[in-house]
């Protein structure tokens, strides 16, 4: 772990970038029953059961010290679109 934190503390130097990354998958869920509105003084009363709307995946790219970053979602996570969008 010490390593991996020193290649985070080094000074930015343009011919040796440190870029990140990160995927993160996300269940995409759906309302079954509509959210009761508030109204002043009453909170939104929002229903616990719902149903799925299937998965998707971020990915995100990051070279903090350069200031740039770059994420895209995908419908699904297979070899074939990450290797097809990252040509």
């Amino acid at each position: 772990m010490e390593d991996v934190l020193e290649v985070y503390s080094r000074a930015y130097n343009p011919a040796k970038p440190v870029v990140c990354m990160d995927e993160k998958p996300f269940q995409l869920l759906g309302e079954v029953r509509e959210p009761i509105t508030m109204k002043p003084g009453i909170v939104e009363k929002v229903d616990s059961e719902y149903q799925r709307e299937g998965t998707c995946s971020i990915f995100m790219f990051t070279e903090p010290l350069a200031g740039w970053r770059y994420a895209e979602a995908f419908e699904h996570r297979t070899k074939k679109d990450w290797a097809h969008r990252m040509k």
